[in-house]
């Protein structure tokens, strides 16, 4: 089978706390080549190129989550962001957005983090990964000013906006999402995305796919996700996660290996 790339993971997260060495330890025996770990806070930050930094295939990026804000964020944040950004193997700002699911949202100071942030990633010239729940006007109005290279995760817009995300020139990344009964949104905005756009993702411990939904994710069910995407796109398994790769290798401005 073809290499995978989980251009979308959380490992740091407490799902993993029992076996996270030995879980990460097994993905390069099923062929999981390449991931890269969101990160959701900056003590999350630190967590991730800890693991970065243990294992080769394990990359992250640095930014605060719009559900990660609290009460209140250090006045020098963009300074320890970009501080966290130096690490050789931080590829991105992100995870970064906005999320409106729950209630008692700040909708102002979520976007003035988001603004921050795709400040930053515009300084240093790094891909953004952007988070968007339930605040679909207000984030494309930002991106559509900003204009940032990145990529919009776990999509679950209309195909009419993932075609206005990929005009932008961003990537859109899709779930287990895909293989779900319910997902005929996902599926048509699948439809929309130009192949060398496409990426796939877990965010795991999230979002598992069928035959696993409801247990804990990891990145090798990748490639139930390819075999849904397949079927919508009229390609194999493996043409999917070869092309997936590519992309996720330009996405994240990565040498191609050897």
């Amino acid at each position: 089978m073809e290499k995978i790339f989980d251009t979308h993971a959380h490992y740091t997260d407490s799902a993993f706390d029992e076996d996270r060495e030995t879980l990460i330890s097994s993905l390069r025996d099923k062929n999981v080549s390449l991931v890269m770990q969101a990160c959701t806070d900056l003590e999350d930050a630190v967590k991730i190129q800890a693991l970065a930094d243990r294992f080769d295939f394990m990359y992250g990026s640095a930014g605060v989550h719009p559900e990660n804000m609290g009460d209140s964020l250090p006045e020098d944040l963009y300074d320890r962001l970009k501080k966290l950004a130096e690490h050789k193997k931080v590829l991105a700002i992100g995870e970064i957005g906005l999320d409106y699911h729950y209630e008692g949202y700040d909708r102002q100071a979520q976007i003035q983090l988001f603004r921050m942030q795709l400040e930053l990633a515009r300084e240093l010239s790094l891909p953004v990964i952007v988070h968007s729940r339930d605040a679909t006007e207000d984030c494309m109005n930002i991106l559509r000013e900003y204009k940032p290279m990145g990529v919009m995760h776990c999509f679950s817009g209309s195909a009419e906006t993932a075609r206005e995300v990929v005009s932008l020139g961003m990537y859109i990344g899709f779930t287990g999402v895909l293989t779900f009964k319910n997902a005929k949104k996902a599926l048509r905005a699948l439809e929309a995305v130009p192949e060398d756009r496409l990426v796939l993702e877990t965010d795991c411990p999230y979002m598992a796919p069928v035959p696993f939904r409801g247990k804990r994710c990891d990145s090798s069910m990748i490639a139930y996700t390819a075999e849904a995407a397949g079927r919508v796109l009229g390609k194999s398994t493996e043409e999917v996660l070869k092309q997936t790769f590519e992309n996720a290798l330009r996405l994240y401005n990565m040498k191609k290996e050897g």
